[in-house]
């Protein structure tokens, strides 16, 4: 009903709109497209049960790290036990690599390869896995994994324990806590990379050194039911990254970090995400993108029921001046804010930078964007921005039913160079899609150009 109420209202539009007539065309055609992005629910249970030993060690050949010389104290070094499980797990079908709880197993950055691992490998993590606390021993060659897995097929992580970053050290170490460092890249604590039909339920991920998760180069990802824990002021750990991916599925996610809950970033399509619970953190972002003068291409992105909580920001697109490319067929829809900073922000001025980024005529182009049944409360008075490049504005932004408010004052909408559609209620109200002047709602006199030159927030 939703569908055909939307479809049927656009319709009208196209003759109230005569001259506008076109671009309401582009903007249905858009619509359908994006409406086939639904996100069926996920219920394939049965993959994650997790294998009773007892009654399926005809089926299930049992691989324990311990078997291999663990010891899981949290001061000795498991590397090469898990090295040589890993081995024995890889080459053995229909294995069950288990990480035993109760323990914790100190781990030095390390590449476990699949690409001679046999399929349907289940990797049962109820422990804890730990890293080295001190950067300054940490191995040069390893500057940016400490625990990474690539070229996967079809390989199920499962269990209820942690993989646990000890990061607070990095995190000290950073320019963004102590501008008299130097800023450079630090580990991510879990990477899947190079790898397809993967899925990963029930783990804890938390305190990594830089971001917690990334999904790299790899293809039909589902993420079910974990939770990403690290500081609100942790610098740079992003809760789960996805950058050059295609078809990944987040469901059912807890997250809060110092970063984005969510990123996406260039190269990732067919992104779908349902029941996720942000904060604290810098909210859901695609991006940032474009960075010194780059190519970014990010297409098919869902967003379908989540909770903001005290977040720097809601729903982003952040882009830098200079890249070119495109960010298309975009859906945030069914979201919940509570004290959020940024409820709904487009931000192609993005400078995360300790020096002023330079003004730049090129711009990754933002379209077909929609937001939709959004609500809840905002600690800013501008509830909306549309901070959009002039020689290539944002276009195609479609508004239902949006109800932002601030518990102490009024909020507003902000527009540079953004052109769309709203329907429903829209508060605050967005008519300056629909001008190409660069105005604030409440007072157009206010306008300076410091309002759309934006830092990391």
């Amino acid at each position: 009903m939703d569908k055909l109420f939307m479809l049927s209202f656009l319709a009208l539009l196209i003759a109230a709109y005569g001259v506008a007539g076109n671009m309401v065309y582009d903007n249905m055609g858009m619509l359908g497209k994006l409406e086939c992005l639904d996100m069926e629910e996920e219920n394939d249970v049965d993959v994650f049960e997790i294998p009773s030993w007892t009654s399926e060690r005809g089926s299930k050949v049992l691989v324990n790290v311990e078997s291999f010389g663990a010891v899981g104290d949290g001061v000795s070094d498991d590397t090469q036990a898990f090295l040589k499980a890993w081995d024995t797990a890889c080459s053995t079908p229909k294995s069950v690599l288990l990480v035993p709880p109760g323990r914790r197993y100190l781990l030095s950055a390390t590449k476990f390869q699949g690409e001679q691992c046999e399929s349907d490998m289940v990797i049962q993590i109820d422990g804890t896995l730990v890293a080295p606390d001190e950067p300054k021993k940490w191995d040069p060659k390893f500057s940016r994994i400490w625990l990474e897995f690539s070229q996967l097929k079809g390989v199920l992580f499962q269990g209820n324990g942690v993989i646990d970053g000890s990061g607070s050290k990095w995190w000290a170490a950073s320019c963004k806590k102590n501008k008299s460092n130097p800023c450079k890249g630090a580990p991510s604590a879990l990477t899947i990379d190079s790898s397809r039909a993967v899925k990963v339920k029930g783990i804890t991920i938390q305190n990594s050194q830089q971001m917690n998760f990334v999904i790299s180069r790899s293809d039909s990802v589902r993420i079910y039911g974990v939770q990403v824990t690290a500081p609100g002021d942790s610098p740079n750990t992003d809760g789960i990254h996805i950058t050059q991916s295609t078809n990944v599925v987040l469901q059912d996610c807890k997250i809060g970090t110092g970063d984005d809950c969510v990123s996406i970033v260039n190269g990732s399509s067919n992104i779908k995400m349902k029941r996720i619970y942000c904060g604290p953190g810098h909210g859901i972002s695609i991006g940032s993108l474009g960075k010194d003068n780059s190519t970014a291409l990010v297409t098919k992105v869902v967003l379908d029921t989540a909770y903001l909580r005290e977040t720097t920001n809601g729903l982003r697109i952040k882009t830098w001046q200079g890249g070119s490319g495109y960010v298309r067929g975009v859906r945030f829809q069914n979201v919940r804010m509570e004290d959020v900073s940024n409820p709904i922000i487009i931000d192609q001025f993005y400078c995360d930078s300790p020096t002023t980024c330079q003004n730049q005529t090129s711009a990754v182009n933002i379209t077909q964007i929609v937001f939709r049944n959004i609500s809840g409360t905002t600690k800013s008075e501008k509830a909306m921005k549309f901070a959009c490049s002039d020689t290539v504005p944002c276009s195609n932004i479609i508004l239902s039913n949006i109800n932002l408010e601030k518990k102490d004052g009024t909020v507003e909408t902000y527009c540079n160079s953004a052109q769309g559609i709203g329907y429903g209620t829209i508060h605050p109200s967005a008519d300056c899609l629909n001008s190409h002047d660069k105005i604030y709602l409440a007072d157009p006199a206010e306008t300076r150009i410091e309002d759309i030159v934006h830092t990391e927030l």
